[in-house]
């Protein structure tokens, strides 16, 4: 038994979406399904895939403006992220108008998530961490099998998550990265909302905002 998973770029913000799969169940699960629909479904069929749920790390309109289509034309469980994020998921109608997206409707998900939380896809597990600062519900989902994390908009390589959009925080979002990321090993791999994948021992060593002289 292993986790298997694909990224897949979507919206024009070039969000990364991860399919995640148990490669003796064959059972998925989308990370943050931002939008581009018929792209994340060729991606399942592709895989030979069974989706069993949506996990959304955060209410960003770009992370989640397909999650509700998706649970619905699937009957699909939605789950995170954690309820403080209630706030953005609110506005998701004044998302899309914002930033000239397809019409959004406002959803909750089937299960709010907290901190130390554990979800499940097929055989594997996924320990849930609680990471605000970027957004106030955001939380990341750890497999510590494989060590990698999916880390939303917490954490990208050489940058971290902006915090000028409302109920952002940075110095909440330095307190995620350091005590909630950077104790997990160095050599956990972790896949960023946007851009490539990296380690937390090399965010450490090189990140500006976060390694190197701070670290």
């Amino acid at each position: 038994m292993a986790l298997q998973y694909r990224i897949i770029p979507v919206t024009p913000y070039e969000q990364n979406c991860t399919l995640l799969w148990c490669d003796e169940t064959m059972e998925g699960a989308l990370v943050d399904a931002g939008g581009d629909i018929p792209k994340l479904r060729a991606a399942v069929e592709k895989a030979g895939v069974k989706l069993v749920k949506l996990l959304v790390t955060h209410g960003h309109l770009d992370h989640v403006g397909g999650v509700l289509a998706l649970a619905e034309e699937l009957a699909l469980p939605i789950e995170g992220p954690q309820r403080e994020e209630k706030f953005w998921l609110d506005m998701l109608p004044q998302q899309a108008m914002m930033f000239r997206f397809p019409p959004a409707r406002a959803f909750e998900p089937t299960r709010w998530l907290e901190d130390g939380d554990t979800v499940t896809v097929g055989k594997l597990e996924f320990e849930v961490r609680y990471c605000p600062g970027h957004t106030p519900g955001h939380i990341v989902f750890i497999n510590h099998a494989a060590k990698l994390a999916m880390v939303g908009d917490v954490l990208f390589a050489g940058s971290i998550g902006r915090t000028d959009f409302p109920r952002g925080d940075y110095d909440t979002l330095i307190q995620s990265i350091r005590g909630r990321l950077f104790t997990l090993g160095d050599d956990y791999r972790f896949i960023p909302g946007h851009g490539p994948m990296s380690t937390f021992g090399q965010e450490k060593a090189t990140n500006p905002f976060v390694g190197g002289r701070f670290g």
